[in-house]
């Protein structure tokens, strides 16, 4: 059942597989964690509402956007490590009975922050507000988005990008940040498709044709001509999985998922949806470019350029080999993995969902919502949520002890690919049994298909935590969950 995308994907692990940690010479080590120190309180207000937005990506139309913000999309927030976040949410939206919520992607914040609707809190309904207030523990590359309707939200654009500054060893000599997402705009027109099909929801998920880096098609950006440059790659397309590579000049992933890793060289990366990487690249020389690259189709994409300029006056080119000063480590407890607890997870499909798929593979056509008897395609050991409404609150997937480490184990029945993502806490990968990777902690894992996984952390965060697949549609068709912390 698996298609050629999907066998691209399973094979391209053995790139991986022969990566190699470290750069020539002695291995410099991670600096010592950021210590927070009482900062700032950085006050925002993130206000939701329809605004006609002429993207770069939309030719010159103006489309129905829904945004946090007047101006730039997508909005960016900076802290430094210590300073508190007050931000009041304000749904402005029009459409009645639209509601909406914010969820804070990836951070490790009290669980009556993160924004989950009925679970956490009550959704905001148009005209209503909620603040949001709390002071990030870790720094690195975060986002945020909504967690009501989430497919059309996230589709219109309502989402947000959120660092916490305070992790370098060294200064680089620039820091770049690059959202990648699909737009659901057929080229040439000024209207959205619909966000989602029943066809995506029951397999792969629905894919926008029109690609773009912050906004933009296969973008230029400059960078300082021989510097070593850190970007900030955020996946937040609702449903696609890229394999990320830079062509054209060195490059090194410093952070997965905000969290600072050895460096090792970037030659292929799996960027499912939710998740971000850290790299810095070297710039190439002035007037040369380099390529940011998607590969997980049958021929290369090209997402963005970079185009070396001329460093500021006072700064020199970087005339050393390619050795990229690492980040500070995480400020995550360690798992005590001999004393760990193993926890089973199961992703699966549900009899509609295995239905669907069987049926495509054999006859080669789409269901149509008449051929459907649930929309429940997808499910975590055996169980789907939501079943008909997100506020049947189902029972915890499992009850976890306050400080107790433990090994969770995510077993993918299925013929598809699930980043999986644990809100509240961020894992250790330890091992999977297709997709080789170095050593790096994560809060979103890609699961591909029939693949078995294992990571582990310390149950530190009390509070209900979801646990979900974030290509959209499989959350919101059943793949979704939480974990209780007690």
């Amino acid at each position: 059942m698996l298609k050629r995308r999907h066998l691209l994907v399973a094979t391209a692990g053995a790139a991986l597989a022969g990566v190699r940690p470290l750069f020539a010479g002695s291995p410099r080590a991670l600096g010592a964690p950021a210590e927070p120190k009482e900062g700032n309180t950085v006050t925002v207000r993130l206000t939701a509402a329809e605004r006609p937005t002429a993207l770069p990506c939309f030719a010159g139309a103006s489309l129905p956007l829904w945004t946090f913000a007047e101006g730039a999309w997508p909005p960016v927030i900076r802290l430094s490590l210590g300073d508190r976040l007050a931000a009041t949410l304000e749904n402005r939206l029009s459409r009645d009975g639209e509601t909406i919520s914010i969820h804070w992607h990836g951070i490790r914040l009290p669980n009556d922050q993160d924004g989950v609707p009925y679970l956490i809190q009550a959704p905001v309904a148009p005209g209503g507000d909620f603040f949001y207030h709390f002071t990030p523990p870790d720094t690195g590359t975060y986002w945020f988005h909504t967690h009501c309707d989430t497919a059309e939200q996230l589709g219109r654009g309502l989402e947000g990008v959120l660092i916490i500054d305070g992790d370098t060893t060294e200064p680089y000599d620039g820091d770049v940040v690059l959202v990648l997402r699909d737009w659901r705009v057929e080229p040439g027109t000024a209207e959205f498709a619909p966000f989602t099909t029943v066809r995506g929801a029951g397999r792969a998920g629905t894919y926008g044709p029109l690609r773009t880096v912050n906004g933009a098609v296969n973008p230029e950006i400059p960078l300082p001509a021989r510097g070593d440059c850190r970007l900030r790659l955020l996946n937040t397309d609702p449903t696609r999985i890229m394999q990320i590579g830079i062509a054209g000049t060195e490059a090194a992933i410093v952070a997965v998922d905000g969290v600072a890793t050895q460096p090792f060289p970037l030659k292929q990366w799996y960027l499912g949806p939710g998740m971000r990487i850290d790299v810095i690249a070297r710039g190439p020389a002035a007037g040369k470019l380099a390529r940011l690259t998607d590969a997980s189709g049958d021929t290369h994409v090209d997402l963005a350029r970079f185009r070396g300029v001329p460093v500021a006056s006072g700064r020199k080119p970087r005339a050393a080999s390619f050795d990229p000063a690492p980040l500070r480590a995480g400020r995550m407890p360690a798992p005590d993995l001999k004393a760990a607890t193993r926890v089973l997870f199961r992703f699966g499909a549900t009899d509609a969902g295995a239905a669907l798929g069987a049926l495509e593979e054999n006859f080669g056509a789409a269901l149509g919502t008449l051929c459907v008897t649930s929309r429940n395609f997808w499910t975590i050991n055996g169980k789907p949520w939501p079943d008909r409404d997100h506020a049947r609150l189902p029972a915890p997937l499992a009850t976890l002890t306050r400080g107790q480490s433990y090994v969770f184990t995510f077993v993918n029945e299925t013929d598809f690919l699930h980043p999986i993502h644990m809100h509240g806490h961020s894992f250790t990968f330890l091992r999977a049994s297709k997709l080789k990777r170095p050593p790096h902690h994560t809060d979103t894992l890609l699961l591909l298909p029939r693949e078995e996984a294992d990571v582990a952390f310390v149950a530190d965060n009390p509070g209900d935590w979801m646990m979900h697949c974030h290509v959209i549609e499989h959350q919101e068709n059943g793949m979704m969950g939480f974990a209780r912390v007690a």
